[in-house]
């Protein structure tokens, strides 16, 4: 085990002592490929500094959030201006206003749009809203689709179509799953079935239209037109979360991109400039349900607070059709110089993208579910993978079935080094 696997910072050996597992989320402890977890200091551009000064290309990006990479000059700037300002105050302000103006104008499905902080909480809340715009208790998600933890969410399907739901976490009860049914992703038969049996009862259905928890999965026109008919038929509202996708290949989002236009779409990482935020916004009729409004109740201290909405809002207003040009081209060419030399290798590997989420497959097989991403993927080739990489100064989400990014910080040469790094793990010298 060399040193970078073993991990040589006493700052984790401490924070192992005061924080659960040294970490405050569990896919950053490194469970999935062994070691310790780096301990970073410092991001600028396409760059990760950790506490030893070490570098690293960064194609986590703080789980997706930087589409425009660390400390950008315009993001920075607009931050300290904020907080010159103060920084919460409790009441509407200027900057919550004006991106609420921008992502009204920009996202199809929302006429109006509610900030919180994270996208666990902009989910659950819009489940909330659709429980009580519809006045129906069950929800449809689809496995291998992450929509934060919330209990109803953490649930994954019963067998076959039997909708038995089984939590995927200790500590729910399970009235909090019984109304959560969980389908396999991409299969436009089992939806028709689940809905034309249950329609009466279903108050929305939740899905990130394109997926990127199980890896990067793209849909079928065939399974989002059959999704979308089929909630328009019954009244059921169809959320699409957006908290990956929202913003990555344009401003209009994914919704845009595939003219599938849902009645709900919750949003984050991007959004927040590198800040913790999240938002839910759709439908006018549907939107006025929440208080003060209705009677849907859901509240804040922290929600919109102005040194987050102005880090958002110089965020989305860098980008820029030319920036999403010029990355989407990036990534796409990446993805087709390195799948061609994995085919010309017969390599059982592959990568799939929408855009500039990108997601690396242990097979030579499309992957177009959860079944068939958990067959595709391998924890103990994830890990050699991982550190090949790292010590190259290459840093990827530490754990197989994530999906990795890139930004409009990284360069073509740094894109080149992956490529060949890639192409040293999977297609080595004779």
């Amino acid at each position: 085990m060399d040193r970078i696997k073993k991990g040589d910072s006493p700052l984790f050996r401490i924070s192992q002592k005061v924080m659960v597992g040294g970490v405050n989320s569990p896919v950053r402890a490194f469970k999935a490929v062994g070691g310790h977890p780096l301990v970073m200091d410092r991001g600028r551009g396409s760059k990760l500094y950790d506490t030893g000064g070490r570098s690293y290309t960064d194609y986590c990006l703080s789980w997706g959030a930087l589409i425009l990479g660390h400390r950008h000059p315009a993001v920075l700037a607009a931050v300290q201006k904020a907080v010159n300002k103060g920084t919460s105050f409790g009441t509407t302000s200027k900057p919550e206003i004006e991106i609420a103006r921008f992502i009204v104008k920009h996202v199809p499905s929302i006429d109006m749009v509610r900030f919180v902080n994270s996208g666990t909480e902009a989910t659950m809340s819009a489940i909330r809203l659709a429980r009580g715009f519809t006045k129906r208790s069950k929800i449809i998600k689809f496995d291998g689709c992450y929509h934060g933890h919330s209990d109803d969410l953490l649930a994954m399907a019963g067998s076959g179509v039997a909708f038995l739901p089984v939590s995927s976490s200790k500590g729910i009860p399970e009235a909090h799953v019984q109304d959560t049914i969980s389908l396999p992703f991409n299969d436009p038969q089992t939806l028709v079935h689940a809905i034309e049996r249950h329609h009466n009862e279903i108050a929305c259905v939740i899905v990130e239209p394109v997926a990127g928890n199980m890896g990067v999965i793209n849909p079928t026109m065939d399974f989002l037109k059959t999704l979308r008919a089929l909630t328009k038929k019954y009244g059921i509202v169809l959320i699409f979360d957006e908290v990956m996708s929202g913003f990555r290949s344009n401003l209009g989002c994914v919704q845009a991109d595939l003219g599938i236009i849902p009645d709900m779409t919750c949003l984050g990482k991007i959004i927040g400039g590198g800040f913790p935020v999240g938002a839910y916004g759709g439908r006018k009729d549907i939107m006025k349900h929440l208080a003060p409004l209705g009677g849907v109740y859901q509240a804040g201290t922290f929600s919109g607070t102005p040194v987050v909405m102005e880090a958002g809002l110089a965020a989305l207003k860098n980008l820029t059709p030319s920036m999403y040009k010029k990355l989407n081209a990036l990534c796409d060419d990446f993805v087709f110089r390195t799948n061609l030399d994995l085919k010309k290798a017969k390599a059982a590997a592959h990568l799939v993208n929408y855009r500039s989420m990108i997601s690396i497959r242990f097979s030579e097989n499309p992957v177009s579910n959860y079944l068939e991403a958990r067959k595709a993927s391998s924890d103990e080739l994830y890990a050699k993978l991982f550190y090949h990489l790292l010590r190259r100064g290459i840093y990827l989400p530490p754990a197989d079935l994530e999906s990795f990014f890139v930004s409009s910080a990284h360069s073509i040469k740094e894109i080149d080094a992956l490529c060949k790094a890639l192409k040293d793990f999977f297609i080595p010298a004779a």
